[in-house]
């Protein structure tokens, strides 16, 4: 790991006000020494990906905020990354994502993400979304802003507003968010390049692009954000959609074949996957506490 140098959301804040940063969706422990190791800035929690892979339930917030805040725990502990954790609705009215925020600052995160949808939410680029009032968001937002002890944490609104009132609404709801405290302003199922445009034009305030696949915008790179005015890009769910795919094909080829022989070129092998979990060092330490008789 490399040497922490200042707070999580301090170290968050100096890599995207530096350059557009991309973070990844990291699903496991594991998953963020990985992004870690591949060089990347900063890391994200999706609620998808944790409610369908810790549970196997759809990301239409049935997860507690306990689940959430043990995720998270384990993630920052892994990693030195920044770690951006999307927290849904805030679990509830201002004083629980008062209490959610508290939790999660505790636990080494360096951000919440929090959205303008009713419960129960849907995925952002699903039809079918409806929205909160503006007022009761900002809410949300105030009680994030005034429930964090290190001012440098993170505080992201995500405006859901696109896919269900327009384009003006998402626009002038990010004003008021931006108002009420918001560092960082999320527009989500923006549908065109143009779009991601406009909206950088219109919102004075650092932006974050979602490139999540299978949705309604474009597959935008980093670069095109960055030139259109971007200062993080979120691939949310690649990683985890890789890999369950990976294990389907595993699962299949072990029940139609018996061996698993085919795939083992295609696995991490164990050298690498002890180098991930610093095994030796474990195994030193442990050495160390019986004088070196073990």
């Amino acid at each position: 790991m490399a040497d922490r140098q200042g707070s999580p959301g301090t170290r968050l804040r100096l890599a995207y006000e530096a350059r557009c940063i991309a973070v990844p969706g990291v699903f496991n422990a594991l998953v963020a020494k990985m992004a870690e190791e591949a060089g990347f800035e900063a890391a994200y929690l999706s609620g998808a990906a944790l409610s369908a892979g810790l549970a196997a339930v759809p990301d239409v917030g049935l997860l507690s905020v306990t689940e959430f805040v043990d995720q998270a725990r384990y993630l920052a502990a892994a990693s030195d990354l920044p770690l951006i954790v999307d927290i849904d609705t805030g679990f509830g009215a201002p004083l629980s994502v008062e209490r959610a925020v508290r939790q999660m600052e505790a636990v080494g995160a360096a951000a919440v993400q929090i959205e303008d949808q009713q419960m129960p939410k849907r995925c952002g680029h699903l039809s079918g979304k409806a929205l909160v009032e503006a007022e009761e968001m900002e809410q949300k937002v105030r009680a994030a802003v005034a429930a964090r002890t290190d001012p440098a944490f993170v505080v992201i609104a995500r405006t859901d507003a696109r896919g269900v009132t327009g384009m003006d609404d998402a626009v002038a709801r990010a004003r008021r968010y931006v108002d009420a405290g918001a560092d960082v302003i999320f527009p989500e199922a923006l549908e065109s390049r143009e779009e991601f445009a406009e909206f950088a034009r219109l919102v004075d305030a650092p932006l974050i692009a979602n490139m999540t696949e299978f949705g309604r915008g474009p597959l935008l790179s980093v670069s095109e954000l960055d030139a259109i005015g971007y200062r993080m890009v979120l691939f949310p769910v690649t990683a985890f959609r890789l890999a369950m795919r990976t294990v389907r094909e595993a699962l299949g080829e072990i029940r139609e074949t018996g061996t698993q022989r085919r795939l083992v070129d295609r696995m991490l092998t164990r050298a690498e996957l002890y180098d991930l979990l610093e095994y030796d060092g474990y195994e030193e330490r442990d050495r160390s506490y019986f004088g070196g008789r073990r």
